[in-house]
Order: structure tokens, then sequence, then C-alpha cells
């Protein structure tokens, strides 16, 4: 904690927004199907936060940007961790979207997916669920904003071994 800053860790990623990065074929999924899988993730988050008597989570343009920003470089670069490529921590990388400046608290978190070739919102959301760090990241009470980025590769190197994946990120935050 800096002064009144709070800095929750990074748990899971979850990706919000459709976005096919550049360069990478899409594939049968499109656009359209990654914009219905954001949807249902968001939806099927925040039916669990109302089952457990904690506000529903609005989505956030920045906090989108975020997301979509890292579930692309994740898939074209071929890794899956909530640093950046180049070494950046997750909470600075979500700042330069959804920046702390003018805000006397500002905390965000994140949950990471991924699943070849495919997942949809339910199995997502059981799957992190199931995790303890990704379960405490849903249910933080503070949160209040989310960002939700879906991005499915036909072939995605690294990590993936150049299999059809789909990745989730998450972006959770809350300033005031």
């Amino acid at each position: 904690m800096r002064g009144k800053i709070g800095v929750a860790l990074a748990l899971v990623a979850l990706a919000a927004a459709a976005f096919t990065p550049v360069g990478v074929p899409k594939t049968n999924s499109g656009e359209a199907s990654m914009a219905t899988l954001n949807a249902g993730v968001l939806k099927q988050l925040n039916l669990i936060r109302r089952q457990y008597g904690l506000v529903p989570l609005k989505v956030s343009a920045q906090l989108t940007a975020a997301a979509t920003q890292h579930s692309q470089q994740m898939g074209v670069d071929g890794y899956f961790e909530h640093t950046s490529a180049d070494g950046t921590a997750f909470w600075k990388r979500i700042g330069r979207w959804y920046g702390s400046n003018g805000f006397g608290f500002w905390s965000v978190g994140e949950n990471l997916l991924w699943s070849s070739p495919d997942v949809d919102a339910a199995k997502a959301l059981d799957l992190w669920m199931h995790s303890p760090e990704h379960r405490a990241n849903i249910l933080t009470p503070r949160w209040r904003e989310i960002g939700v980025s879906s991005v499915h590769l036909g072939s995605a190197p690294g990590t993936y071994h150049g299999l059809q994946v789909t990745i989730i990120t998450t972006d959770f935050g809350v300033r005031h």
C-alpha cells in the first residue's frame, strides 16, 4: 500500500471485449462469438456475485482495453502470465488504461484462463470458482468495475504449442 493507493494481487485472467489480434487469422469463432463469450462471462460472474450478496460489476471501457491488450499479447507472443512480455507488473499494465491519478483509492486485480480449443462462460466461471485464488478475486467485495476480453486464435505459439486456443482476461477495478 502506497499512500491511499492499494493494489490487489493479480489472480487469474479472464478477458473482455471481442478482439482478434492483428496478424492472427480469424477462426470460425469470429468476433461475434467472442462478444457472446464476453457477455456470458460478465453475466455468469455477476450472478455469482449476487448470490454472495455482492454488487454486480459494471463494464469499464478502460479495463476492457487493458484486458484486450493483454489477451492479444499473450496469444501472439505465446505466453500465459499476469506479467507482460516486457516484464511489466500486471497492475502497472492495467494502470496505463485505468489510472489512479485524481483518485484517493485505486485497486486492480486480474483473472486469466486459456483453453484449447475453446471454452464457454459457464465452464470458465466453474474453473475459476474451483480455484481458491480466482474465486477470491471474483468474490472480492471492493471491485466495482470490470473489463472482459476473449481472444480466439486458430494457432498460437509458445505455451500453446501451435494449438487452437481461447484466452480470457478479466481485469477488476475500483477507484474513488
